[in-house]
């Protein structure tokens, strides 16, 4: 059985480490970068969006790969071998739309990607609710990333900048969310550190 995992008075093999906020914060740069990306880009070819999405999934999941051990949980931990997988999920989502470019392709690739993610991170964010720092923005992150998966679909006849736009939306309010939970956490940790 997982124990519980709280901010204060974690036992020393789940707790979350100090520097927590670090993957947190790469993860909102990335989802921020790329939703200027949409915003900014007003007529996007296919290759661009296969691009722009493809390193904006590939980043998320490498960073959700390095933030799972970070947020305390062993990789063979169930908590762990769930966010390890939604990294995965990212990573192979943002690599294969990296090499392929179409606007069926990045919409059926991105909606599986960002949904099995979002998925993955909302039982762990439902499952730690109330016991780990994460919990709430996991939940946040896993409803975004879920509804953008099954908003994909509905644009693929719309092209690449209706595409981009339902994705780099749902990128923007999760990157506002985590830049938020970045900054807190790493705020306490620097009070954390400080006292005696």
């Amino acid at each position: 059985m997982t124990q519980p995992i709280t901010p204060a008075g974690a036992v020393p093999e789940t707790a979350p480490r100090p520097d927590l906020w670090k993957p947190v914060l790469l993860r909102a740069a990335a989802a921020l970068a790329f939703g200027a990306v949409t915003i900014f880009w007003p007529s996007p070819s296919i290759e661009v969006m296969g691009w722009a999405g493809g390193l904006y999934l590939l980043a998320t999941g490498l960073v959700a790969l390095w933030g799972a051990p970070a947020a305390g949980f062993p990789r063979e931990s169930t908590p762990g071998k769930l966010l390890s997988a939604a990294g995965s999920v990212l990573t192979g989502a943002g690599f294969a739309l990296v090499l392929l470019h179409s606007d069926l392709l990045f919409g059926v690739i991105a909606a599986l990607g960002l949904g099995v993610a979002g998925a993955l991170e909302l039982w762990c964010g439902l499952r730690f609710r109330g016991r780990h720092l994460l919990a709430r923005d996991w939940i946040a992150s896993g409803v975004i990333g879920v509804g953008t998966a099954v908003a994909l679909p509905f644009f693929i006849s719309l092209g690449a900048h209706a595409l981009l736009g339902v994705a780099g939306g749902g990128a923007i309010i999760s990157g506002v969310l985590w830049v938020l939970s970045g900054l807190t956490l790493r705020h306490d940790a620097r009070g954390a550190a400080g006292k005696p």
